[in-house]
């Protein structure tokens, strides 16, 4: 007899003639997934694989891992250097040597008229800590503009600064090993399974092996909050007063940890005092959770042996999102949460090497979390760079999110970006796009010849590939993880540390400092420069990394392994080795509906994108699951507007409109809509951007819109698709 098994057709896996396989490491999100990329014959990437015995991921890939290898050929890559004088003029096609001894004409001659801090550079989380070091070394000790920082402003910033706020150091105190370990998990603003999809998958084999509760706040049913014990549909922008209730509720019910408050912490009765304010029934009307759900969650959480925060851009890109970053800290803090495993702060950060750069680009201060206001720190690098301490500012200048406003007044006359498209990136396209036109001179360096901000540049420089150059990355747990060199770059395109350093030839300063020409000599200078401090990587070499699959810092020399956590010690980087517990009350300046406007704007992420699509919009297998701009809306109130499932609708804020395909669905709630952020041309052209006051992050995800059927469907299908792909 037989059974149905047997005459089925069997699953076939294509022989695709590897011969040799490439470890890497993943180019897309932080989690710091380990990958072997397969050549044929030919030496063409014909597939990848995860690799079995990495830490991280153990053998899993995401669909856009899975797919990763196939960027080395996708659409419109750069090839050769293109340079124009006028912005209005058609780019010629020009050596390196001409592209870049105009772009360092350019640059001196801006700064001569108008001052060192004329020239701004914009740089990116996604190239590797290498080039991120060098390109410090450049900006900082050659060219000398205090006006830098990188793209990760757009998404980390409110985690890095309330990290620094509450504990006196940028760096998450956890890993994910912390799943295996607590016994509550709280989520705020974070989608895993379709932000961070591998991480979702460690989470899943936790609680496979032990039940803990999973509670998830979110304004949207998300995937995560779907298989969550406990979903908190927190209205928009309202987190803060959220954990002030938690904390009361704690601190009223005498849950606390006194002991560890009491060695660990200062500012305690400041806090106690401001949290007093925020009783369950008074937070409740603001964040729109009942109050016997929060004192619920409140004795969950303080009651585990041990409990874990994590988050992403739900809370880090908000007006406040640096007070939430350091009121879930807070929160951690009384109940004992720091350093323990499975208890933690953890951030999960969005881009792959977001890490590299908070630690070695020296875009907020200088290499190893020195900071610029420190004479010490001054003194330790220009010794060690062979330059003269005060060529250094005193202190950090602009943000990325104030770069761009001081270009629109002309404090800023030229623009060097880095892996990085503020006319996608950005909210309130229409603004960048005018500022852009003011500059005197605007350098685009990337790895595709196509990305929008290329049409107002007057040098395009083609930049490598991530697997087409070798150096680390940093993921979100502080592994460093090794990239090798899959592929011979593009054309002619250049590895951005071979830009960064031929740049650095053309100024007489960059003539006096050692460029070191490999990534393996530049790991050995920040080896040095790490040596006892808290990112340590003095123990780390290369070949190591690759060996152990990736390792955590700190591994001081001498060390076997790298550290799972920060602070199991309980002394913290402020100066008297105690954490801060601040007292923060919330501040309600959001944009929030209303009678013109009467629905909340929400974005996020889908799984089979990364950001704005420049990679995954040209991958077919990738893109086709979701290839075009929608939106997210309950059926009710479509109805009552006269907008179908899968028509067309125009949304309206206060500073543009789009046109995009709605899907009804009871995911998002009647007042609220949901866009993934993926597809610029709906998105950022809405947004608010509202600032918060000490990241200075944009405030993607809170804005109000009106909405309205789209009087002609065969134009806005038409339109759609036009600007769907590449």
């Amino acid at each position: 007899m037989l059974f149905g098994r047997h005459i089925k057709n069997p699953i076939k896996i294509v022989d695709k003639g590897v011969v040799d396989w490439k470890y890497t490491a993943c180019g897309y999100c932080s989690t710091g997934c380990s990958i072997e990329v397969g050549l044929n014959a030919e030496g063409k990437a014909v597939t990848a694989r995860g690799v079995a015995d990495a830490p991280v991921n153990q053998g899993k890939l995401c669909i856009k891992g899975i797919f990763e290898h196939e960027l080395f050929n996708s659409a419109n890559r750069g090839k050769t250097p293109l340079l124009r004088e006028r912005a209005i003029d058609p780019y010629r096609e020009v050596g390196w040597d001409a592209a870049l001894d105009y772009s360092a004409a350019e640059v001196k001659r801006i700064q001569e008229k108008y001052g060192r801090d004329s020239v701004a550079i914009v740089s990116t989380g996604q190239i590797l800590t290498e080039e991120f070091y060098t390109l410090g070394k450049l900006t900082r000790g050659v060219i000398g503009t205090n006006n830098y920082d990188g793209n990760t402003t757009l998404c980390m910033s409110s985690a890095v600064s309330g990290y620094k706020r509450s504990f006196g150091s940028d760096g998450p105190p956890g890993c994910y090993e912390d799943f295996e370990h607590t016994e509550c998990l709280l989520a705020f603003g974070s989608n895993l399974p379709e932000q961070h999809p591998i991480i979702y998958w460690r989470l899943k084999m936790a609680l496979e092996k032990r039940k803990f509760p999973v509670i998830v706040v979110d304004p949207r049913v998300t995937m995560f909050a779907q298989m969550a014990d406990i979903h908190l549909p927190v209205t928009p922008g309202t987190d803060l007063a959220l954990l002030n209730s938690l904390a009361h509720v704690i601190l009223k019910e005498g849950l606390q940890d006194r002991d560890y408050i009491e060695a660990h912490t200062t500012g305690f009765d400041e806090f106690a005092n401001l949290v007093a304010q925020y009783d369950p029934t008074t937070a409740a009307a603001i964040c729109g959770i009942d109050e016997d759900t929060l004192r619920h969650v409140a004795r969950l959480y303080a009651k585990a042996g041990a409990a874990m925060s994590i988050w992403t851009m739900g809370i880090n890109q908000s007006t406040h999102g640096s007070d939430g970053v350091a009121a879930i800290n807070s929160l951690n803090l009384i109940t004992g949460n720091i350093g323990r495993p499975g208890g933690t702060s953890l951030s999960i950060t969005g881009q792959c090497n977001a890490m590299g750069t908070r630690e070695w680009s020296s875009c907020s201060g200088l290499p190893g979390y020195r900071a610029l206001e420190k004479e010490k720190d001054r003194e330790t690098i220009a010794k060690f760079w062979g330059i003269d301490p005060e060529f250094f500012p005193k202190q950090r200048g602009l943000f990325m999110t104030d770069i761009f406003p001081a270009m629109e007044t002309g404090q800023i006359k030229a623009l060097w970006l880095i892996a990085t498209n503020p006319m996608t990136s950005m909210p309130n396209i229409p603004r960048i796009k005018k500022t852009l036109q003011n500059l005197e001179f605007l350098v685009v360096q990337d790895a595709y010849a196509d990305v929008e901000t290329t049409k107002y540049a007057h040098v395009f420089l083609p930049a490598a590939l991530w697997g087409e150059k070798e150096g680390v990355f940093t993921n979100t747990e502080r592994r460093v993880n090794l990239v090798r060199k899959v592929m011979e770059p593009h054309g002619n395109s250049r590895s951005d540390l071979w830009i960064f350093n031929q740049m650095a030839k053309r100024f007489e300063q960059g003539r006096k400092i050692r460029f070191p020409e490999t990534s393996a000599e530049v790991f050995d200078e920040m080896r040095e420069l790490s040596r006892g401090r808290m990112l340590d990587c003095s123990g780390m070499t290369h070949d190591m990394i690759e060996a152990q699959r990736g390792i955590q810092w700190p591994c001081p020399e001498g060390a076997e392994a790298g550290s799972p956590r920060l602070y199991a010690d309980g002394v913290f980087q402020h100066a008297d080795g105690k954490a801060k517990l601040l007292a923060l009350p919330f501040v309600d300046n959001n944009e929030r509906p209303d009678k013109q406007f009467p629905f909340w704007l929400n974005s996020g992420r889908v799984v089979e994108h990364f950001h704005t699509r420049t990679r995954t919009g040209r991958i077919g297998n990738v893109n086709k699951f979701s290839p075009t701009p929608y939106m997210e809306m309950n059926p009710d109130p479509a109805q009552e507007l006269g907008i179908g499932h899968m028509t067309y609708a125009r949304l309206i804020s206060r500073r543009g409109y789009a046109v995009v395909l709605v899907q009804l669905t009871h995911r998002v709630p009647h007042d609220m809509v949901f866009i993934p952020f993926h597809f610029h041309e709906c998105v950022n052209r809405l947004t608010l951007g509202l600032l918060d006051p000490y990241s200075r992050q944009p405030a993607f995800k809170q804005c109000a819109v009106k909405i309205e059927p789209a009087t002609d469907q065969l134009a806005a299908a038409a339109a759609n698709v036009a600007a769907r792909s590449y």
